[in-house]
Parts: structure tokens; sequence; C-alpha cells
């Protein structure tokens, strides 16, 4: 079912860019954004398409600082780094260990690095790590769903005890959690995806998460089209994402942001649409609820209370 996959660079990442956040104290900063070049990701989620730019083989010794240097070139200044590999950072297949004090040292400038990784990959190689940086480190996990069953057919091959495991782990060793939340993922009814959507939430900062970003759920890597025509699959709709936003700022317990990449105005009412897309990015550097958007030509207002 799998589209083509992207031609890649071992000495490059396939993107990197500066991207404004909302810090953990309130203020917004600079974020420098690197998308490495590595290994497909062993797991095989449902969902994902994050392998259509990787590599089918390991990189060698000493890409991946080289693939930071290239992107650092390219930035300009950043407090923050995320180093975002489509998989697992500690995954030694896909970064390799031997890297990190070379890693450490292009980010020595850095106020906080964030690293995203699979339950199954937290051990002693992210401590390591973490000992080496001058910065803060932040590990994002993909909860994906707080509901069981739809997380199992996800493929994830993680539990929800699993998680709260690996965010018990991360916070023993004073390591932040950022977690990503999908919204209105496959298997599961849309009438259902706004309840699973903010006890995703809850559970994430149940288990200690500092920042939460809902994402909502895309087509693109075969499997997910499948899915559409077995009716298994419908994207979310925007005002499910205003609300389940709406819910995760009211509840005060850490950052949640919105992912706006690539969304598309689809069902929704096309006139409206860009003022509500503009009211989720505020409302993600601000971190609080902004006017609801009112519309003629639909009728209906923006959510604006959880």
């Amino acid at each position: 079912m799998r589209p083509a996959r992207a031609a890649l660079s071992a000495n490059e990442p396939y993107a990197c860019f500066i991207e404004e956040e909302c810090g953990p104290d309130g203020q917004v900063a600079p974020v420098a954004t690197i998308f490495l070049t590595n290994r497909e990701c062993p797991f095989r989620c449902t969902m994902c398409d994050l392998w259509r730019n990787t590599l089918t083989e390991s990189v060698p010794l000493g890409a991946i600082p080289a693939q930071i240097d290239f992107a650092l070139r390219q930035l300009g200044p950043a407090r923050v780094v995320k180093l975002y590999n489509s998989g697992s950072f500690f995954d030694p297949r896909a970064i390799p260990a031997g890297d990190y004090a070379a890693i450490a040292e292009r980010t020595r400038y850095f106020e906080r690095v964030i690293v995203e990784c699979h339950p199954a990959f937290l051990n002693e190689r992210c401590l390591e790590f973490h000992d080496l940086l001058s910065g803060q480190l932040e590990v994002a996990i993909g909860l994906e769903t707080a509901h069981p069953e739809t997380l199992e057919k996800l493929n994830k091959r993680m539990t929800l005890q699993q998680f709260a495991a690996a965010a018990n782990f991360l916070r023993g060793h004073d390591l932040d959690l950022r977690v990503f939340i999908l919204v209105q993922p496959p298997f599961m009814p849309s009438h259902e995806a706004l309840f699973w959507a903010k006890r995703s939430l809850d559970f994430a900062f149940d288990c200690g998460a500092t920042a939460a970003t809902l994402i909502p759920t895309r087509a693109g890597n075969g499997a997910m089209e499948a899915l559409a025509d077995a009716g298994e699959f419908t994207p979310p709709r925007l005002s499910l994402l205003e609300d389940a936003t709406a819910y995760g700022l009211a509840l005060q317990r850490g950052r949640v942001f919105t992912d706006l990449w690539d969304i598309k105005p689809d069902a929704e009412c096309r006139q409206c649409f860009p003022s509500r897309l503009q009211r989720l990015r505020e409302m993600n550097l601000r971190q609080a609820l902004t006017p609801a958007v009112t519309c003629n030509a639909c009728g209906n207002p923006s959510p604006e209370a959880p």
C-alpha cells in the first residue's frame, strides 16, 4: 500500500526551520526544528507516514552531527532545538550512540533539547545522552490515544501501562515529557473522537506531561486510504480540533499545542477557515483561549469553551 519513499542524503536533514513556541516559562521563543535523516523506525504504526522521509539502512557514524551542522548553518538563532528523527532517538540503529557526545557539543548553546522516542528505547542510553547535555532534555512520546482497544489496533506495540512506566522513568530522572495525541485516529467512531481526545489529554497530564500536542490524523501512507475506503477512518473536522484544544487549554495542567501542518478546509466553511486557523495559531502562542470566530456564511461560531 505504500507510496514512494523520498530520495534522501545521509549527510543532510530532510527539513529544518525556525518556529516560535511558547516555552515552560510562558515566553514565546524561537525553536530550531531539525528533521534528521536516518533509518526507518522498526515499528509499523497503522497511521504513520514518517517513514517516507527515512532510509533503509543505518547512517554511518558522524552523519547525524554533520546533519545538525548543515541545519544550524541555515538557521537563525534559537533558544531551543528539536531533533526529530521520524522514529526513536535512542534507537541505536537510527542515531548511533557513538555520536551522542558530538551531538551534545553542537547543542551546547541551547537551553532545551527535544527528541522523540518510543517507550521501548527509553533506557540507559537516554540517561547517557542527558548527562552530556548543557541544557534540559525533553522527550516526546506518541501516546496517540488513551482508548486501549484503538491503541492496540494502531500497532504501536505499546500499552497505556507501558506509556505510564516510561513517563515515570523520565520523571524519576528529572527529564521533561511531551506527548503527541491523535485527534480522531482510525478505528474510532467520529462521535467518540472528542471524548477520547479529552481523555487522552487527561491521561497525558496525569502521567506528568509538561506539554501535549494535538495532531489531526491524516491520510497519506496508503494504509489510511484503505481504511477510509472501508469506513474505518475519517479525517477530523476543524471544529473537533477547536473543541479539543479548548478543553486542553482550560485544564491549565501544561502547555497544549495544536499541529496545524497541512490542514485543509475540506468540508469546513472556506470563508471562516483562515480566521479559525489563525485563532488556533494564536492560542498555540498565548496558551489561552481567544474570542471565537463568527461567520455569516456558515452561521456557526467556532467553539470557545470546553
